[in-house]
């Protein structure tokens, strides 16, 4: 498996990085954040991005996409992730499409795929329940009523659940048992009846919402993969969007520490830079072995992905580096820039903010970690 992206990839990292720094710099989260824009993202911003075919990058070609897959995907992430740019990309094909490929019936891949592709579709994942990830234990509940399903319950901190147009909710539909484990997805509009959407102002600047459902009324058709049993299909999906976030979180790590870096350059105290001390060089190059490590991981995650491997190793090991790293390197970034670090004219707040709701999106590193040993059997 190689560890390294190959030309064509190389050329979509550039040119997602080219974009990003020019139309997407921080400073436009700023603003966004200034004018209270409660969608999280500019509308802008994102025709841009459909423009440039980025929601089709991780699409199979014969549903209309580049076939980049999700090494593709990845790469545009770490350079979104560099400059905190908000899209519904990561959301819609990270998640969305994913469920929808591996576990799409013909009709569902023929009809949503193009449209995603075509950025003309934005889905968001409705899993969480508390405020802490969990994949099992899912107790918003379907009754099956014979081509209908009636949904009672809530989802909790759903990305771009106020903004997406087309909601997937993992649901509980039967008691497991030895042969299905009671759990389906479905496909859901979010402006049916019964639905209500309360939008969640969270520290990092994205947008989230806590959904209710009273009665829903679904059709059976707009099941997911195997009613009663996808629990499987929801791990893989889950698996995805950790690994993808865990290039997210790689960019927003390595623009720390350039950051940081440049900082130690051009600081002078005692008559010399700071850079210059060897104490700070260690937690420099500390740093950066870290990042290095934690981006092998993340890059033979993805490469898992589109070879089609068992995911569940290698993304809880992506997560957790991922999310040990960021954490260090921000809280490092602070501590090296000392109290101009905390100013809100400084950016590092922001990436510092970005990294702790990142962190406990789609598992923390204890639930990785923990999950990592059972799955060895430690």
């Amino acid at each position: 498996m190689p560890l390294a992206l190959n030309e064509e990839q190389r050329m979509l990292r550039d040119t997602a990085r080219d974009f990003l720094q020019n139309d997407a710099p921080v400073n436009l989260m700023r603003q966004l954040r200034d004018d209270g824009n409660e969608q999280g993202y500019s509308d802008e911003l994102w025709h841009k991005m459909i423009e440039m075919g980025w929601p089709a990058v991780a699409i199979p070609e014969q549903f209309g996409g580049l076939g980049f897959g999700f090494i593709g995907a990845g790469a545009i992430l770490q350079e979104a992730g560099k400059t905190l740019a908000n899209s519904p990309f990561f959301n819609t094909v990270a998640l969305g499409a994913a469920a929808i490929i591996h576990g799409g019936n013909e009709a569902q891949q023929q009809t949503l795929l193009p449209k995603i592709a075509a950025g003309e579709l934005t889905l968001a994942l409705a899993h969480e329940e508390s405020n802490h990830h969990q994949s099992r234990g899912i107790q918003c509940q379907a009754n099956v009523d014979g081509e209908q399903l009636m949904i009672n319950g809530s989802k909790q901190f759903v990305a771009e659940g106020a903004n997406a147009d087309l909601l997937i909710v993992s649901l509980r539909t039967a008691e497991p048992s030895d042969k299905k484990d009671g759990i389906t997805l479905a496909l859901i509009d979010p402006s049916t009846a019964g639905i209500k959407i309360n939008r969640v102002n969270m520290i990092d600047s994205r947008n989230y919402a806590h959904i209710d459902f009273t009665n829903v009324i679904v059709s059976a058709g707009n099941v997911i993969g195997e009613l009663d049993n996808s629990q499987t299909l929801l791990d893989k999906t889950l698996d995805h969007g950790r690994i993808c976030l865990a290039a997210e979180m790689l960019g927003g790590a390595q623009a720390m520490l350039d950051k940081t870096v440049e900082y130690l350059k051009d600081r002078e105290q005692f008559g010399r830079k700071i850079g210059a001390f060897q104490a700070l060089q260690h937690r420099a190059a500390y740093m950066f072995a870290e990042l290095e490590i934690a981006k092998s991981a993340v890059i033979h995650a993805l490469s898992a992905i589109d070879e089609n491997q068992d995911l569940a190793l290698v993304a809880s090991s992506a997560k957790t580096l991922a999310n040990d790293c960021y954490r260090l390197i921000t809280d490092e970034a602070v501590q090296m820039h000392g109290g101009i670090g905390l100013t809100d004219e400084m950016d590092i707040g922001f990436y510092l903010k970005r990294c702790r709701v990142s962190m406990q999106s789609l598992g923390d590193s204890g639930f990785h970690k923990n999950r990592f040993a059972k799955l060895n059997q430690f």
